[in-house]
């Protein structure tokens, strides 16, 4: 899943591999989802201050670029980061390309959900769902 796909560069980019990839257009965004379809490429409008449809993980990787400072004004990161881990499979990736001020941020969310992360080039955060029950080492 693309969390602001843009102009849907990113499924276009795995375009000749056997994935799909569901580009999002955030409802504050710039309407662009006119082009992804004209790609031939599948998507929807959404707001991520709300649930997104669909059952519990059911993603193996997320990726977000530029999007988590403009959402943290209308609602909170921690909201965010339950959507997130709510769709996303164990064992699976979350990628976060954004300023180091929201990646910091962003991080002990994450960290806090048992996720393991890795920042790169002060760029990325990188981090892999854990798969964790109450009374487990470390919970």
């Amino acid at each position: 899943m693309d969390m602001n796909a843009g102009f849907g560069g990113f499924a276009a980019s795995i375009i000749n591999r056997p994935l799909w990839v569901m580009n999002v257009v955030p409802v504050d965004q710039p309407d662009t989802l006119h082009i992804i379809f004209n790609r031939g490429l599948i998507g929807v409008y959404h707001d991520w201050c709300e649930s997104f449809n669909t059952y519990p993980r059911t993603y193996d990787l997320i990726h977000m670029s530029y999007l988590l400072g403009p959402l943290t004004k209308r609602c909170h990161i921690i909201e965010v980061a339950a959507e997130i881990d709510r769709i996303l499979r164990p064992g699976r990736w979350f990628v976060l390309q954004d300023t180091i001020d929201m990646i910091r941020k962003m991080d002990p969310v994450l960290r806090s959900l048992h996720y393991k992360t890795t920042i790169v080039k002060h760029q990325f955060l990188l981090a892999t769902k854990g798969f964790w029950r109450p009374g487990s080492i470390g919970s």
